[in-house]
């Protein structure tokens, strides 16, 4: 083990100044249970702030669940099922929508993607588990007539995000598990400027299924129309 502590102590210190921020009673409502209104599965790139990209300040709002490429599965002995982290807050906690959320840049599908391409997997072991899971998920995507393939790999890879995204959503709609009473929206997180110039802005780029941008715009609160975007569907985007 490691014998530098600068990190502990930056937790340490992070924790205290945490802890002295916190308002009196500010646990009081969640104690004894939580009811969040939303579960926002989200990549676990550490640039992606899961409850921040939401202004969220208080706890017991949002259920968030992550892994590698926003995945909304697991694998159970061969056999893919809804993930636990999604499926628990639905059915345990009163929670009536998902939010799966995909950033730009992702890490998992550009590997995926690699692999698709003949790339040897990143490694180790747990990490080639999640991107195999997306591998059909990107020649699928590729296969759609959607992405466009003669642009650089950056761009494909920010379509593939946002396929991927689309596809997970589909994927929970689908879902026996998935009562049909829940909502489930499809963002993705945008840090580098690739969907506009609001570095954080999470755009949306599915609902129930529905991927029109022309539609989404019609199902957002009025003034939100700009947070709806799309790099598949070039011409029928919101500016």
């Amino acid at each position: 083990m490691g014998s530098d502590r600068d990190t502990l102590e930056r937790l340490l210190a992070g924790n205290r100044r945490h802890v002295e921020s916190l308002p009196e009673e500010y646990f009081a409502d969640v104690q004894t249970g939580q009811h969040p209104t939303v579960v926002a599965v989200c990549c676990s790139d550490s640039r992606v702030s899961h409850e921040g990209m939401w202004g969220v300040d208080r706890p017991g709002t949002i259920f968030t669940p992550s892994n590698i490429g926003n995945q909304v599965w697991d694998d159970d002995d061969g056999e893919r099922i809804v993930d636990g982290g999604v499926l628990y807050p639905i059915h345990h906690t009163g929670t009536d929508a998902v939010a799966v959320v995909g950033h730009t840049g992702c890490g998992a599908v550009t590997a995926a993607y690699r692999v698709a391409a003949g790339g040897d997997p990143p490694g180790p072991r747990g990490v080639d588990k999640w991107v195999d899971m997306l591998v059909p998920v990107v020649e699928e995507a590729l296969e759609s007539g959607r992405i466009d393939r003669e642009t650089d790999d950056d761009a494909v890879i920010n379509q593939l995000v946002e396929y991927n995204v689309g596809y997970q959503a589909r994927s929970l709609c689908a879902a026996d598990d998935v009562p049909d009473r829940v909502d489930v929206y499809g963002f993705v997180y945008d840090f580098q400027g690739v969907y506009g110039d609001d570095p954080g802005r999470a755009y949306l780029v599915s609902v129930d299924d529905e991927t029109d941008p022309d539609v989404l715009a019609d199902r957002v609160p009025a003034g939100d129309e700009s947070a709806v975007n799309s790099l598949l569907y070039g011409d029928e985007s919101v500016e």
